[in-house]
């Protein structure tokens, strides 16, 4: 790849909007489900996966969750993804708001 084509697709890359929104992490041999609200919902499994894998999650009680299963025992799912229009403040409150509904929903624990 030469550098003009780099360049471009990395500037491609930084203009994209970020999505915040509503997760959940599911263990399916236990049934267990964690809530969780992220500013960048669309990366936001990998990050939690390494830390996860690593032994480093900053969840004590998803981690010893993941320590006691397989990893193939946990799956990410995006709930709810809120408009790249809010404003920051905006923003914050309904990610709280919804983060807080959908672990009601679900029975789940709010990371």
């Amino acid at each position: 790849m030469n550098a003009e084509r780099r360049k471009t697709l990395i500037a491609a890359y930084r203009e994209q909007p970020t999505v915040a929104g509503v997760f959940a992490v599911l263990c399916t041999a236990t049934g267990e489900a964690w809530v969780g609200q992220s500013r960048h919902i669309d990366t936001h499994r990998n990050g939690l996966w390494f830390a996860l894998k690593l032994g480093s999650c900053p969840y004590p009680d998803l981690q010893r969750a993941w320590a006691a299963h397989r990893p193939e025992d946990f799956r990410f799912e995006q709930l709810d993804r809120l408009s790249p229009d809010l404003s920051d403040m905006a923003r914050k409150d309904e990610l709280r708001r919804r983060a807080a509904l959908w672990a009601q929903r679900l029975s789940a624990r709010q990371l």
